[in-house]
Formats: structure tokens, C-alpha cells, sequence
């Protein structure tokens, strides 16, 4: 056995990349998994091809995990990577530019052959293994199909299926690499495989031989460890954007006494919360598949008028499609939760790549004069508590809430301390429950003083009422034309949502002083690369601040103060400038724009650079 040394690191970055087919998504949140187990911060940013199954092996079909786990308290999965698993040819083409100078690249060469190079566009006779094109880097070859072959070769099954253990291989010489065992993929393994005698024992075959290979192989002298971070004491699990999103859904309707009901259609990246949802019937989750969108929002308005907590759950092209009924929502004036996780546009777009877009959507995308409120997440563990008070708002406003997320947050995992039941505040519900001594007959749309009419569930004695998309008479909700009536209505519809920022909090400093040169002002995923570049920015000395919104309508009460306070205020958004627009329209201020439209985060990098102009 060789001698080793390990040395121990405080940050590392790592992307796992190869053909769709690959299993690099199940290699990346195993690592993820394995990492969160000790305790080590981390964050993810999971990269999928558009197409279903692209042609193997060419540069559309690459599927990409990077992973950054560290001893620090980090908020991005790292702009440059340290260590490329490259999987073919297109993988290492689709990553070069991603990779730090000096890092590691470890390469399957059995990728790498002549039909793999002509699938990733090289030129002919060019393979970027052999011509000292990487030079710079430290270059690891291993042939990582003809090693899992030979480790399953006492296994009947055939060539096909045991070169879908390749990533598992991949992952026993990762783990051997950064110190690790690998208890919690052989619990997963048997957990997912445990029927399948041969497909479980290829699995722990090659995660075995992985391991060993590394272990016994003399280049490799040198292990790393990343010792675990110092965090607020509590259990930690990791979580992804879209598991926190259905938890935090689930636990409004606990706390409200609420039957909770999603109705939905298919899409990505919001699917997965239908799919969590649909395992939750033990605490009388509702979920129905409609068969289009349409059909989901309007199942979700049926249920909310008969007194359930509803949710209907899209992306871009069906908020499109949901327009006319969320308008229906908001003339009804009943509570449901409309859940936008963003992806890249117009149309179809980039269906698995991450932006901003639909803000603008959110605030205007309806027709007449049809306001919301509008709640984002910040980050995947945000998801649970933006939800959590989404639903409280639109549970006590009696009102359609937009809750805006994105693939980013939605793929992505962090670390989360996960509160106790007693920790979450109350969500009190009143349903009007008969005339009172002073009626004699029931009014719809008489208001309290947040202008919130009360909630009447059908079949409550006395308390028969008309509802429908036409314009209401104002306190009786009685069909009304009259045009003093209609801009009565919709002002008073208007001063409603207006009057919620009286019961959410002021906005906070998230990093740096309340006054200073440059205000980072960010909404949802952006949270992360702000909060890191504002924080290094600030340990050089210079006065600058991050404020990130959560409410987006109502602004809170003093955003226009705090904004005041600073000579600059810088708006990065992964969109063509939206919030911006809202900003230097409420608040007459000359916001600056950083815009990026890519399908990918903005890195802390382009961002360090993009507020040195301003100071």
C-alpha cells in the first residue's frame, strides 16, 4: 500500500459532467447527500440539457452538478471550479472555461475516442488529452469504463447495463479522494435497489472498486479532508428548493387547520412539487394532475371557495396560460397561492435554465387593473418560510398571492436547519360562520379594517352569495356596471394589497451599514453572489450594503427610505432589467442595472467587478 498524506482544505469545488445518460446528477447529490451528513456547508447548482434525451455525446446533451462544500459559511456554488470530472469529450469542451488555473480535471479516456471527439466538434486527429492543450491543468486519466467492466465482470448482466455504473466508480474514487466512507450511498443503494439483487450488487461493486482504485494506486499520494463548518447549533438536513417550497405548503395547512390542495400541470422545473405533495396524503394533502393549465388553476379557485388552502404550481409559459383565471381569483377576491418557478423565456424558452423574467409578469401580466401581492425566495431553504408567510398572507388578505421561485433555487441544495413546529408562527383563519345580531342579510364584500371581506364557505346557513368574474356592486357583490362603482372597486381593490405592508416586517441591511456609497439592492436567487461580493468588498473597506427583497408588492413600508441613504443603488438581476423599472418608478431614484441573461447564476466575481465602477 502507498504512503499517503492528506492535507486539509477549507473550500473546494467540484463538477461532475458527462452525456445525460451518465448519472451525473445521482453522483453529484450523493456526494451532496454524503457532505451534509458531516456537517460541511455546501451549495449546488444542478445544469440539465433541454432536450429529453439528446444524441449521446454531443455538447447539447451534456448534463452538469457542481457542487462547493467548505469550512465557511458560503451562499454560492463557486464561480470556477477546482476539480472537473469529465466524463467525454463534450463534457470537458462544455467546461474548460469553468475550470481554475492549476485545478484537476479527471477524465474517463473512454470517452475521449474518435466518434466522442467528433460528436463534441474537435477537429480531427485533435484530442485534447494527448496534444498538451491542458496544459496547466493537473490532468487525471482513468478509463473508467473498462475498470467498472472488469469490477462487475463475475455479474451476468450485459455490457449496457454495467456501464451505468460508471458513475457509481466515479464516486467510491471521489470519496477515497476527499476522505470519506461511503456508508450513505450503499443506505441509498439498498434503499433504491433493494429488490434488484444484480443492479444493487453492480452499484456496490463499482462504488467499491472506486474506492479502491485510489486506494491502491501509487500516482495518487495525496487525500484532502474539509473539517465541518461552524454553524448555529441544531439538526441540518440538505435541502433542495423545491422539497423546502412543498414542506413549507404543508406546514401552513397544518398551522391554519387548513385541507391543503395543489391542482397543477406538469412542467419544469415546478414538477417536483407536485411530486412531493403527492407522498404527503398522511397529513391530508389534496393533489389532482389537470390535464392542462387552465384546468389546475381552476380546480385550485373551486377548492379555495369551498374553504381549503389552494395552490397551483407552473412556470413561465403557464402563468401565460393562467392569466384569465388568476384574474378571476383576484374579482373573487379569494385566498390561492400562484407558484412561479422561473425558467429562461420567451415561449418554451430554456426550459432547464435558470432567470428572472418573470417579475413583470407577476405585477402586470393580467388583464384590466388586477393587483397581487408578490413574494420570491431567496435561496432553496428560503423556500420554506417565503411560502410559509406567502400563504399566510393571502390566507388572512383573503387574496391571490404570486410566489415567484426559479430552476436556480428550485435545483439547487443547501444545508437547513429546519424549525421546530412550535417555532413557526400561528396562521389564524376566521370563516364567517353566520349573520351576526346586526345583519339581516349577508354582504359579500363588506370589509374589515385591512379591507378584507370575509370568507364564506358555501352551504353555511344564511350565507348564500353570487360569485362570478363580472364586476361586483360594491358591500352586496350583486353584478354592477355602474362606471363610479367600477373605480370604486378597483381602487379599493388596489388599497387592499397596498395595506398588507402594514403587516410585514421593514426591510433589513442583509451585510454592511445603513448608509454608504453603493446599495446592492437583489430579489430571489441573486441572494448568494450579492451577499458574497458585498461581504468581500466590505472586508477591503469599502461602504457598501446588500438589502434582498422578499415582498415585491407591497414594497415594505421603508425601502424608499433606506434606498435614500446611499449615493448609488446597484440592481443585478438575471433578466433584462425588471425590478429596476419597478424601483425608479415607485421610488424616482436612478437605479443602475447588471443584467445577465444566460441561463446561469451571477457570480460573485462579475458582480465584485460590476460595484467597483460605482465607488
Amino acid at each position: 500500500m502507498p504512503q499517503r498524506k492528506e492535507e486539509l482544505l477549507s473550500d473546494i469545488v467540484i463538477k461532475f459532467a458527462g452525456d445525460s445518460g451518465d448519472g451525473m446528477q445521482l453522483t453529484g447529490s450523493q456526494f451532496t447527500n454524503n457532505t451534509a451528513l458531516l456537517g460541511i456547508d455546501l451549495a449546488t447548482f444542478p445544469d440539465f440539457p433541454a432536450e429529453i434525451r439528446a444524441p449521446q455525446g454531443t455538447l447539447p446533451g451534456v448534463s452538469g452538478y457542481q457542487l462547493r462544500f467548505s469550512s465557511d459559511a458560503i451562499y454560492t456554488p463557486g464561480d470556477l471550479c477546482d476539480v472537473l470530472v469529465a466524463m467525454n469529450a463534450a463534457a470537458l469542451k462544455s467546461n474548460l472555461k469553468a475550470i481554475k488555473k492549476g485545478g484537476r480535471i479527471i477524465a474517463n479516456v473512454d470517452g475521449f475516442d474518435a466518434k466522442n471527439l467528433r460528436l463534441a466538434n474537435y477537429p480531427d486527429g485533435v484530442n485534447p488529452l494527448e496534444d498538451n492543450s491542458l496544459e496547466g491543468f493537473e490532468l487525471i486519466k482513468m478509463d473508467v469504463t473498462k475498470m467498472t467492466r472488469e469490477a462487475l465482470k463475475e455479474i451476468t448482466m450485459g455490457t449496457k447495463e454495467k456501464d451505468r455504473a460508471k458513475n457509481m466508480f466515479v464516486l467510491g474514487f471521489l470519496y477515497w479522494m476527499y476522505s470519506r466512507d461511503m456508508e450513505s450511498t450503499l443506505n441509498f443503494l439498498k434503499e433504491k435497489f433493494g429488490k434488484k439483487d444484480e443492479i444493487l450488487n453492480a452499484n456496490i461493486k463499482a462504488l467499491q472498486a472506486g474506492y479502491n482504485y485510489g486506494d491502491t494506486t501509487e500516482t495518487f499520494t495525496t487525500r484532502y479532508k474539509v473539517e465541518k463548518a461552524k454553524m448555529v447549533p441544531g439538526t441540518y438536513r440538505s435541502i433542495m428548493g423545491n422539497q423546502a417550497l412543498a414542506m413549507g405548503l404543508v406546514a401552513a395547512s397544518q398551522k391554519s387547520g387548513l385541507t391543503l390542495f395543489l391542482g397543477t400541470y406538469p412542467i419544469t422545473p415546478a414538477s417536483d412539487i407536485l411530486h412531493e405533495l403527492s407522498r404527503m396524503k398522511n397529513f391530508g394533502v389534496k393533489t389532482f394532475q389537470a390535464e392542462d393549465e387552465i384546468a389546475g388553476i381552476s380546480a385550485a379557485i373551486g377548492a379555495a371557495y369551498g374553504g381549503a388552502m389552494a395552490v397551483t404550481t407552473t412556470s413561465g409559459p403557464g402563468i401565460a396560460l393562467k392569466g384569465e383565471a388568476m384574474g378571476l381569483a383576484v374579482m373573487l377576491e379569494i385566498p390561492l397561492l400562484i407558484i412561479d418557478v422561473q425558467r429562461g423565456g420567451p415561449s418554451t424558452g430554456l426550459p432547464t435554465k435558470t432567470e428572472q423574467s418573470d417579475l413583470l409578469q407577476a405585477y402586470y401580466g393580467r388583464n384590466g387593473e388586477c393587483p397581487m401581492p408578490v413574494i420570491s425566495a431567496s435561496t432553496p431553504s428560503d423556500c420554506f418560510s417565503a411560502v410559509y408567510e406567502a400563504a399566510r398572507i393571502s390566507l388572512q388578505h383573503m387574496t391571490p398571492v404570486m410566489f415567484l421561485s426559479d430552476g436556480y433555487i428550485a435545483n439547487g441544495a443547501e444545508p437547513w436547519r429546519f424549525p421546530q413546529e412550535a417555532d413557526l408562527a400561528p396562521i389564524e383563519v376566521k370563516f364567517k360562520e353566520g349573520l351576526s345580531e346586526d345583519e339581516t342579510k349577508f354582504h359579500p364584500y363588506k370589509r374589515d379594517e385591512k379591507l378584507v371581506r370575509p370568507w364564506a364557505v358555501p352551504g353555511t346557513k344564511g350565507l348564500e352569495h353570487r360569485i362570478g368574474g363580472l364586476e361586483k356592486q360594491d358591500i352586496t357583490g350583486n353584478v354592477s356596471y355602474d362606471p363610479d362603482n367600477h373605480e370604486h372597486m378597483v381602487k379599493t381593490r388596489q388599497a387592499k394589497v397596498d395595506l398588507i405592508a402594514n403587516y410585514i416586517p421593514d426591510q433589513q441591511v442583509d451585510s454592511g451599514d445603513t448608509k454608504g456609497k453603493v446599495l446592492v439592492l437583489g430579489w430571489g436567487s441573486t441572494f448568494g453572489s450579492i451577499k458574497s461580493a458585498v461581504q468581500e468588498l466590505i472586508s477591503e473597506g469599502h461602504a457598501v450594503s446588500h438589502a434582498h427583497l422578499r415582498y415585491l408588492r407591497p414594497f415594505p413600508k421603508n425601502l424608499g427610505e433606506l434606498i435614500s441613504n446611499f449615493e448609488t443603488v446597484l440592481v443585478p438581476e438575471i433578466n433584462n432589467g425588471q425590478l429596476i423599472k419597478i424601483i425608479r418608478d415607485v421610488y424616482l431614484v436612478d437605479a443602475k442595472p447588471y443584467n445577465k441573461i444566460k441561463g446561469t447564476p451571477i457570480t460573485k466575481g462579475e458582480l465584485v467587478g460590476e460595484v467597483r465602477k460605482y465607488l
